[in-house]
């Protein structure tokens, strides 16, 4: 984890705190109100072609030093990703009226990492994963159901392997903003950003 400095921080949002550690304490708030896809994460990206792209994406792990999901290295995520490893990602509850967004860059998980995390989806999830040549043109959906019942026939009783090409991401974050809505469009937010190993915080306008 990386070190604190004594952040400005005069109202004590975070106490201290590693932004991280104030993350997991939301992400906790959120999972225990049985919300639908309280994991759900905006993940921008940009490739060669200097073209923004967004998605969401499944927050499958957090760490001290950041966060974890997992996808197709060929897809087109993956590909942005290996160009320019620099992205965003945003979470927003509406029944709290939050968001968190952001900054940073990712490396790649180790391959027993992304292989421990394979092995605990479910074997239809490993199916459309192995046969999906994800951000290709397909010819038609017949082309994608043929070669998923060619999967089910090919590995009938036995276990599908991680395909090379899927494995986890690690996001490390060099900026965070928690943003709470209030009343009369006030909001509060509060910005952390990594200088020199250390989060300086500071409160923003609205």
């Amino acid at each position: 984890m990386t070190a604190l400095t004594k952040v400005f921080d005069p109202e004590g949002f975070l106490n201290n705190r590693h932004p991280m550690d104030v993350f997991r304490d939301w992400h906790a708030e959120v999972s225990s109100l049985n919300l639908k896809n309280p994991d759900a994460m905006s993940l921008s990206t940009c490739g060669p072609d200097l073209q923004p792209r967004n998605r969401v994406v499944l927050l499958k792990g957090l760490r001290p030093e950041g966060l974890v999901f997992f996808t197709n290295y060929e897809s087109r995520k993956g590909q942005d990703l290996a160009f320019n490893p620099k992205c965003s990602l945003s979470f927003y509850w509406d029944s709290l009226f939050r968001q968190v967004h952001f900054y940073g860059s990712v490396e790649k998980t180790t391959r027993k990492e992304s292989e421990d995390y394979w092995r605990s989806r479910p074997r239809l999830s490993q199916l459309s994963q192995w046969i999906s040549r994800q951000s290709e043109v397909a010819q038609s959906k017949v082309e994608i159901e043929k070669a998923l019942k060619d999967a089910e026939a090919q590995f009938q009783n036995r276990e599908i392997p991680c395909p090379a090409h899927w494995g986890g991401y690690l996001f490390k974050p060099t900026f965070v903003e928690f943003w709470i809505g209030r009343e009369a469009r006030l909001h509060d937010r509060y910005t952390y950003q990594l200088v020199e190993d250390q989060w300086r915080g500071a409160r923003l306008y609205p």
